[in-house]
């Protein structure tokens, strides 16, 4: 696939997205747009491209865009960041907010919610260590069709196995008729709002604990250094940033860098020590 229509297209994702589509992933494009193509009662692709090109409505572009985006996710993925996170992030942090008694974790392209949910019930089994606490979670993502899902909090029986244990899923999920939905404690815990990424932090306000997993491999170098310092920006010296295990900072920004020897896990870089050193 390739053309005035395709190129126009490609240019309108990473204006709006930042996604990074090449002729050689054109087939993504074909794939992901097909339905909606069929959904406009479109013979094909092309058709659609043509159209967004020329006089397409503002909602069926925005819906093309979040069809482009990749809407992967489930509990407890990859585990080990959420090892890392109750085992040694959080205590870290228990003991240095002792007066605030306050945490704030932003979970960045959140997709179906399985991520926020997850950070939610390591939180709740940290049990008497955080009574009392303020805990709240911000969960953001650019494509509010995904939001819904993950505000309702159903999910079916693949999505609840993929990942989750016997114990969590009978502790932290009730069956209704069509999956199971997660417990309104959790829903609680987890405010839902759309946020593109190359908007900046913003209006988000700080994060003690920020995700931002599997979601960086899409970007630019250019919107990738743009991103991760604003994060910077969003994190105290002592925060966390947890990345997907695919992602780094080499070569991109200088203001993160990664925690010894823990993989995904990195901190903002002090830069007044790193001035006088």
């Amino acid at each position: 696939m390739t053309g005035p229509d395709f190129d126009h297209f490609c240019r309108l994702i990473r204006e709006r997205s930042g996604l990074v589509v090449t002729p050689e992933k054109a087939y993504l494009v074909t794939s992901r747009l097909g339905p909606v193509a069929r959904s406009e009662g479109l013979a094909n692709v092309e058709a659609l491209l043509a159209m967004i090109r020329s006089s397409a409505p503002a909602a069926l572009v925005q819906r093309c865009v979040d069809a482009m985006a990749t809407h992967e996710s489930y509990f407890f993925r990859d585990s080990t960041p959420f090892e890392q996170l109750a085992a040694n992030v959080l205590p870290a942090l228990i003991e240095a907010r002792q007066a605030q008694r306050s945490l704030k974790v932003w979970c960045a392209a959140c997709s179906s919610g399985q991520e926020p949910y997850s950070v939610a019930m390591i939180l709740q089994e940290m049990g008497p260590r955080l009574a009392g606490w303020k805990l709240e979670i911000l969960a953001t993502d650019m494509s509010e069709p995904i939001l819904e899902k993950a505000r309702e909090g159903v999910y079916n029986d693949f999505e609840v196995k993929r990942g989750l244990s016997p114990e969590r899923q009978a502790r932290w999920f009730k069956p209704v008729s069509d999956g199971w939905k997660v417990s309104s404690v959790l829903q609680q815990m987890v405010q839902f709002r759309p946020h593109n990424l190359l908007q900046g932090t913003t209006g988000l306000g700080t994060f003690d604990i920020i995700f931002c997993r599997n979601v960086l491999i899409y970007f630019d170098v250019a919107h990738k250094r743009q991103i991760l310092e604003q994060i910077g920006r969003a994190m105290p010296n002592d925060g966390a940033l947890f990345l997907g295990s695919a992602e780094t900072v080499l070569g991109v920004t200088s203001t993160i860098e990664s925690t010894p020897g823990v993989r995904g896990l990195y901190r903002k870089v002090d830069m007044h020590l790193a001035k006088t050193a």
